[in-house]
């Protein structure tokens, strides 16, 4: 499966991922942001968890599952444009803007804004599709 979708970052037109793929894309991109800090720690991977819970209707051994094959895929993953554009084909624009939400939810965690954390939440939500305004809206929504 991780190889199924390795494999179409290096395809020219960006296919349609299958739910579960989309679900490990995604998480993948939230272990990113938790990464860009290097400093990823229980806290952050307990967060993961829920989010991925909550908005897919996992059980615990499924979120499990999914979030440690997305720490694999983002190990992995060549870089950030490709691994967007995945995610941008499969999700539908306002299920990306609560993406950005969640991204903000899980560099703000530990209390503070990084600015590696800044610059890479800048950089995937443009690529998402989601503007500075809608992006700063979501991170507000996450600070109040």
């Amino acid at each position: 499966m991780l190889k199924d979708i390795l494999n179409a970052f290096k395809a020219p037109e960006t296919s349609t991922l299958r739910t579960e793929d989309a679900r490990i894309a995604m998480a993948a991109l939230l272990v990113r942001i938790a990464r860009s800090d290097e400093d990823y720690d229980d806290d952050e991977k307990l967060l993961i968890n829920k989010m991925l819970q909550s908005r897919y209707n996992l059980v615990k051994d499924e979120t499990e599952s999914i979030r440690k094959q997305a720490e694999d895929l983002e190990a992995q993953a060549p870089d950030t444009v490709r691994f967007t554009r995945l995610i941008k084909s499969s999700i539908p624009f306002e299920d990306r803007k609560s993406i950005v939400r969640d991204l903000w939810a899980v560099a703000l965690s530990d209390g503070k804004r990084d600015s590696e954390e800044n610059n890479l939440m800048r950089l995937i939500a443009n690529l998402l599709g989601v503007n500075d305004r809608d992006s700063a809206l979501e991170r507000q929504s996450i600070q109040n």
